[in-house]
């Protein structure tokens, strides 16, 4: 084996067990200890184990664990995609109005159901929904240029902001109010498996983004140069578009709003291996996916009341990002 693919052989292997260590430190660390020997077993024979670490291992701790890698893993990679087919560091995987229109929706069907499954099913609707706006929006000129599909994101994002202002006005102070709050914050707290159908679009988009990592590349030197290299900029910037704003609605409704790493943890894998999408989509999955399953162990282990996730991605990821712009002087962009 040549010294390069010895490389490339040990960095696959690195972004495969970086996640999956990441999952694994999660089941032990809870407020019910465990060790290494409850884990492993509970895992591979739970028929052997007790009732009390089956319940705490199989129906709390790993189903919050997975859908906080998957749901890191989607708004990283959604994020990478959009900065580079938008060729514009500020954008992320919210900017066609993906969260602010989940958000709506979730705030709607708590106000019309209360907090249940209707909850999930219009936050993904109105997700979609606010994309299609947005879309429609760009193409005021017939046509969907990168600065009129962003500019209509941002309307389509402050439209639904309001109307989501709108019901938390209506909602009842007591009751719906705390629970739109808290779901707008972000967290995995009432996870279980009958969420994972979300991981399904989540897969679907990640899978679609990482086969056509090498085309991000090419869209990203700008529309004229990549259909001189043979490229149909519109139907593979769709796809990448559409294929990460599936993944991000599909993340969103099942975790609420959860913002800096769609924006901040691209930038962090540029600032460490640079601009090829062909190492950065790989690497934005596996460090987005284990930044918010450490993320969520500390949640819900730092006070006795759990803490929304999204108030600590901006409060624990900002310093080690402002750290790591100061140790790199910025490099990853041209």
């Amino acid at each position: 084996m040549t010294k390069t693919k010895r490389g490339s052989a040990v960095w696959c292997v690195c972004l495969v067990v970086l996640p999956l260590l990441s999952i694994l430190l999660s089941l032990f660390i809870g407020r019910y200890p465990m060790n290494i020997t409850d884990v492993i077993g509970t895992l591979f024979d739970a028929s052997a184990s007790s009732p009390e670490r089956y319940s705490v291992i199989w129906q709390l701790r790993l189903p919050r664990t997975l859908a906080a890698a998957f749901v890191g893993a989607s708004l990283s990679v959604s994020g990478a995609a959009f900065q580079g087919v938008f060729r514009n560091p500020l954008v992320n995987s919210g900017i066609l109005g993906v969260s602010n229109g989940a958000g709506f929706g979730a705030a709607l069907s708590i106000i019309l159901f209360g907090v249940g499954l209707y909850t999930y099913v219009f936050s993904f609707a109105f997700a979609v929904v606010a994309v299609l706006l947005s879309y429609m929006s760009g193409r005021i000129y017939g046509t969907t240029p990168n600065v009129m599909l962003i500019l209509g994101g941002v309307v389509v994002s402050g439209f639904f902001g309001a109307l989501t202002s709108i019901m938390k006005f209506a909602a009842d102070a007591y009751s719906q109010l705390p629970a739109i709050t808290f779901w707008l914050m972000g967290s995995f707290a009432n996870v279980n498996y009958t969420h994972f159908i979300a991981l399904v679009p989540m897969t679907a988009g990640i899978l679609v983004i990482f086969l056509l990592r090498w085309k991000i590349n090419v869209l990203s030197m700008g529309d004229k140069e990549a259909a001189a290299l043979g490229v149909n900029v519109n139907v593979f910037k769709g796809l990448i578009i559409a294929s990460a704003t599936l993944s991000t609605a599909a993340a969103v409704c099942i975790s609420g709003v959860i913002g800096w790493i769609g924006l901040v943890i691209p930038h962090v894998c540029r600032m460490l291996i640079g601009n090829d999408n062909d190492k950065l989509i790989p690497m934005s999955i596996s460090l987005g996916a284990s930044f918010l399953v450490l993320i969520d162990i500390i949640a819900r282990n730092i006070s006795t009341a759990e803490i929304p996730i999204g108030i600590l991605t901006a409060v624990v990821g900002t310093p080690f990002f402002v750290y790591l712009l100061k140790k790199t002087k910025g490099g990853g962009w041209q």
